[in-house]
């Protein structure tokens, strides 16, 4: 797709965006031009700010006469410690967090990097293609340098080690440990301060950064509120200019600019929220949690659909969606500021979507763009995880919809003695049901120990599709919780452009393909906008208690020159144990069918099936009438999961590929291929039987 048809579409999808993305952006210059114009903060318009006439006295005016409400307060030291008490291992667990911290530990997208204790951390090196960004003007910086990628860089810039490092001064039992990570508080948050100059460097150049960075280092702040060495002076000065320029720079560069602001903005308003409720008396503190509240209800309102589905188009980015919203109402509510019945009703919502697709172990398929993204800062999660939410959920609300997996981390620090409370006085939620959300595109088939999410439905982002993927009518199962077959994933975002383009397309996806053409074509230059042209959408949806039925189909063959229609059906039945699926092609010509199911690992061989195996797969609504005489084993072969087998014809093969759990992790992976030359109309059908 050229420019000009490129922005046509987008302004097509995104009607009057064009129109309020350029006042938002002259908006932005008249910010940023207030912003360079504006007098630092320096230390006698601190002392003025906070209303005391020595540094000394600073600390306390800003860390003693604290409200008590915000999650991070001292005052709620003890409920967080009586929750945690509740959750077996959670002590040790923050303790193993803030041991890591103390010796400059940490794990970025899987590449583990340390820099020792008490050594300074090298915050401007991709520690994966060594490349070093320099320290110099944002508007000078070279952001995207092939073979390097600055999420790295952020990762560690986020400061959510100097929550971690809290963690440890609030559950440890010995005085000597305990001072240990207060001092190391001090000298990682100088070390940072002084390494990345304010405009400076790869740190400063987004504003989501700056803010979760904002955000995290004043939780971390008040949670030493007691500790002597974070009243000193010579270090609580720097800091509170610091959280006063990380605000005003975030409020000067807030993400607002693009035809569909996304969960950037989100971002922006979060760290706003957070660093002007912790410390109020911070210049323009009213005004911008008077913005941040304003803000954060028009973006609930706007990028979550009413059915509760995040409308980035990606699973993953739900997650990060559903962590953002949540820590601005906790913090609101614990400092008195609410943020609506409306914003907190579709929050509730979005952990009920949480809930709908994960399976039993709490994974979430991966539809749409995985960037391992979070901001909770208070335990390891991985990537495709999403079952701690629930819970969560749960003792928020106090939801009896969402009361069912274990008390987690996560509930405990945030919400403390009364969430565990709330949570313990829950009955038990009925299981999980088959749900579908049109809005957001994602179909849930439950039963038997089967999990089945369909992705069909519109482009994320309002139609740009920036976290999307070619992935309509593709889907995941999982089995008594494991993923079997899987969405390959996002491998990367800017160091490769390829690979980025390559987890994005058709092929990397359990989908049919015709003609080798994409669903909707990849812009080489363009690596977040997938602009909608294959108008996914659901045709039938009937979920039963022995059979679901779901029927969903696309346009985005409709483009060549013999035009084809692609329309499938899946069939979970409960009785049988098994998934049929059928492929219906409409319409000219002669055309090559390509159609794959990735896998997460290599564990697949080809096998026939037992005639036991063989009468199930029959016995399923629309199976062929007959097989291929071999199908594809799935599992280990000492304890396989399941069998693919195919109709007659298809002929089934087992490719390499690979496979992303998580952003920047990528390993060996099969994929089975098999397809046929047909002219429509035709169908093509196969069967999952599983254990």
């Amino acid at each position: 797709m050229g420019t000009l048809g490129y922005y046509s579409t987008i302004m097509r999808l995104a009607p009057g965006g064009f129109a309020r993305g350029m006042a938002r952006r002259v908006q932005g210059a008249a910010r940023q031009a207030l912003y360079k114009r504006r007098e630092r903060l320096d230390e006698p318009r601190l002392l003025e700010a906070f209303g005391v006439s020595t540094a000394e006295a600073l600390a306390e005016r800003v860390l003693s006469s604290r409200p008590g409400g915000a999650w991070c307060e001292v005052a709620q030291r003890a409920s967080v410690k009586e929750a945690l008490a509740a959750i077996p291992g959670a002590e040790t667990r923050a303790l193993e967090r803030a041991r890591a911290a103390l010796r400059g530990e940490f794990d970025v997208f899987g590449t583990h990097v340390c820099f020792g204790e008490g050594q300074p951390v090298d915050w401007s090196r991709d520690p994966v293609s060594g490349y070093r960004y320099p320290v110099i003007p944002v508007e000078q910086l070279r952001l995207e340098r092939p073979g390097s990628d600055p999420k790295y860089p952020w990762e560690l810039g986020r400061l959510d080690c100097l929550v971690a490092l809290g963690q440890g001064y609030w559950v440890g039992r010995h005085e000597e440990p305990r001072r240990a990570f207060a001092r190391a508080f001090v000298t990682r948050t100088l070390d940072f301060l002084q390494a990345n100059p304010v405009g400076q460097g790869v740190h400063w150049t987004c504003a989501m950064e700056v803010a979760l960075r904002g955000a995290n280092l004043a939780q971390a702040l008040v949670m030493f509120a007691d500790a002597p060495e974070a009243r000193r002076p010579e270090f609580l000065v720097p800091v509170l200019e610091s959280l006063a320029e990380h605000s005003a720079w975030v409020e000067a560069h807030l993400e607002d600019k693009g035809a569909v602001p996304n969960n950037h903005l989100v971002s922006n308003y979060v760290g706003l929220l957070m660093m002007g409720l912790l410390f109020p008396e911070l210049p323009d503190a009213p005004r911008q949690v008077a913005r941040a509240v304003s803000g954060l209800r028009a973006q609930m309102a706007s990028q979550v659909h009413a059915e509760g589905t995040s409308f980035e188009g990606s699973v993953p980015y739900h997650r990060l969606a559903v962590e953002l919203f949540t820590l601005a109402l906790v913090v609101g509510r614990g400092l008195g500021v609410e943020l609506g019945p409306r914003y907190e009703m579709r929050l509730r919502r979005m952990y009920a979507a949480s809930r709908a697709w994960c399976s039993e172990r709490g994974l979430a398929p991966q539809i749409g763009d995985n960037d391992s993204g979070r901001v909770f800062p208070f335990r390891e999660r991985e990537p495709r995880e999403q079952g701690y939410l629930v819970p969560l959920g749960a003792a928020l609300f106090g939801a009896a919809e969402l009361a069912e997996g274990e008390f987690p981390d996560e509930a405990a620090w945030l919400l403390g003695r009364p969430g565990l409370e709330r949570f313990q006085a829950l009955r038990p939620a009925r299981p999980a049901e088959s749900v579908s959300f049109p809005r957001g595109g994602f179909h849930v088939l439950r039963g038997a120990g089967a999990v089945v999410t369909v992705s069909a439905g519109p482009q994320g982002q309002g139609g740009v599709g920036g976290h999307s993927h070619n992935d309509k009518l593709s889907f995941e199962l999982h089995l008594h919780g494991r993923p079997v077959i899987v969405d390959p994933g996002t491998g990367t975002y800017t160091r490769d452009p390829e690979m980025r383009n390559a987890f994005r397309s058709t092929a990397a996806h359990n989908t049919p393909q015709v003609d080798g053409v994409e669903q909707t074509p990849l812009s080489p230059g363009r690596l977040f906008a997938l602009p909608e042209t294959a108008r996914a959408r659901v045709q039938v949806f009937q979920p039963g208690a022995e059979l679901d039925r779901l029927t969903v189909r696309h346009d985005g063959y409709r483009v060549l020159p013999a035009p084809v229609g692609v329309e499938r059906t899946f069939v979970l039945d409960k009785r049988e144990r098994a998934l049929g699926v059928t492929d219906a092609l409409v319409g000219v010509g002669l055309h090559e069918v390509v159609e794959r199911i990735h896998l997460p690992d290599r564990e697949a061989r080809l096998r026939a099936p037992t005639p036991e195996e063989l009468a199930r797969a029959l016995r399923v609504p629309d199976a062929p009438r007959s097989f291929e005489s071999l199908g594809v084993e799935l599992g280990s072969a000492e304890a396989p999961e399941a069998l693919v087998l195919f109709a007659s014809g298809l002929e089934p093969r087992l490719e390499p590929s690979r496979y992303s759990p998580g952003y920047g992790q990528v390993v060996a992976s099969l994929v089975v291929v098999f397809g046929v030359r047909l002219s429509p109309p035709a169908r093509l059908r196969w069967v999952v039987v599983f254990n």
